[in-house]
């Protein structure tokens, strides 16, 4: 059962393009369902490494590439099919960018080996995820999905807003060791 955590973490990202297909195609009742699939492999993967023990390097970079994946794209179709506002996916890709951008110098200019996400960064993701369902859900025509659409918005706002500085911070504050230890 070793495999499980990163079978668990591969099912999201080959649910990634079916998702975003069933989106374009205005398919959110399908979409709908098939994301909440996702957003519980996200949660099961992690629990299973801990719970099997068996978590390993591999499973350390998949998943956070699964769901940047995931995530990206959702942002992306959702401004497409005018979901979200243009601004909102600029933010979400912009910050993911911007940490994948920090590790990579981390990596080649000092001896940082190891970016973990932070609270606000995991809160950020699982905001993003549970909005993308009440977005899903909305247009499929849930009533009370519909209503919640504006806090969705502005919690990812919010956050993504807020894990990017603290991703800047913290970054800065690791490099500022880093050279210190040079």
């Amino acid at each position: 059962m070793a495999w499980l955590p990163n079978l668990l973490t591969c099912s999201r990202i080959f649910l990634t393009p079916v998702i975003i297909w069933a989106i374009l195609a205005g398919r959110c009742d399908l979409a709908l369902p098939v994301s909440m699939v996702a957003g519980f492999t996200d949660a099961a993967d992690g629990y299973a490494a801990r719970r099997l023990g068996s978590g390993t390097r591999l499973g350390a970079w998949l998943d956070p590439i699964a769901d940047k994946l995931l995530l990206t794209s959702l942002y992306i179709s959702f401004a497409i099919v005018d979901l979200v506002p243009d601004w909102l996916v600029w933010l979400v890709v912009g910050r993911d960018v911007l940490i994948l951008a920090m590790a990579a110098a981390g990596l080649m200019l000092t001896a940082i080996r190891d970016f973990p996400p932070s609270i606000w960064g995991k809160l950020s993701t699982v905001i993003q995820i549970v909005a993308s369902v009440v977005l899903l859900a909305a247009c499929a025509g849930f009533d009370l999905a519909k209503s919640l659409v504006p806090l969705g918005i502005l919690l990812v706002t919010v956050l993504t807003a807020w894990s990017g500085i603290h991703y800047i911070w913290r970054g800065l504050v690791m490099f500022r060791a880093a050279r210190e230890i040079v």
